[in-house]
């Protein structure tokens, strides 16, 4: 019996009392290795359709395919872990602030490093927009920094708390079921199947979210 509401949220394992639920990170390392092994396979095909999907709506920002590579892996690697997430006994490790503010962190200081080292320029007309008045560049500046920097937050929190939001309610849907009568269980257990397909459907576009808001960054610098 869980003791706090938050508590299916809890990284500690019950078994060894070692952090091991957070190896479910690595949980869609099961789905990408058979690909390389089984050509013509269901899973081999759903990944190629939507790479190339994906590939289609991210390439106008973009002047070849090579930089495709690093945001079709952040897709399916949000993805897969959310999809994992939606388990029986699965620890989800993109509802938690540490892991989404630690990708996102990561991904927005190389962005910001890149430009700034390679395009300083560029980097510094960014902050003032064409057409801006003079007297009004200096807070224009302090605008467009605060938002350059609240990004890594933005993308940490919209990610975890979608994920966090569905997952509270599966459970006070379960909770709700101890001692009730059999009418109420069915119409319960309805409401969850409903809204696991909905989990489902924020799964996959959260992960195309924080996709697309990277690759949005990414090609300001």
């Amino acid at each position: 019996m869980m003791t706090n509401l938050f508590s299916s949220f809890d990284p500690m394992s019950s078994t060894l009392s070692l952090q091991m639920n957070w190896s479910s990170t690595f949980l869609f390392l099961i789905v990408l290795f058979p690909l390389y092994w089984v050509s013509f396979s269901k899973t081999s095909i759903l990944y190629s359709e939507l790479t190339s999907y994906i590939t289609k709506e991210f390439i106008p920002l973009f002047k070849s395919y090579k930089n495709m590579i690093f945001f079709n892996v952040l897709f399916m690697f949000i993805l897969i872990n959310n999809i994992f997430g939606l388990m029986p006994y699965t620890f989800t490790s993109t509802a938690h602030i540490a892991v989404t503010l630690t990708l996102s962190s990561t991904i927005w200081l190389t962005f910001m490093m890149y430009g700034w080292f390679n395009n300083t320029n560029h980097m510094f007309a960014h902050l003032v927009p064409l057409g801006t008045p003079i007297i009004l560049m200096p807070f224009m500046v302090l605008i467009e920094m605060i938002s350059n920097i609240i990004r890594p937050i933005t993308l940490s929190v919209r990610l975890a708390a979608n994920l966090t939001a569905g997952h509270l309610l599966l459970i006070l849907l379960g909770e709700s079921m101890v001692n009730n009568s059999i009418i109420l269980i069915v119409t319960i257990t309805i409401a969850q199947f409903i809204l696991m397909t909905l989990e489902a459907a924020v799964a996959v576009i959260q992960a195309y979210v924080f996709a697309t808001l990277s690759t949005l960054y990414a090609s300001e610098v």
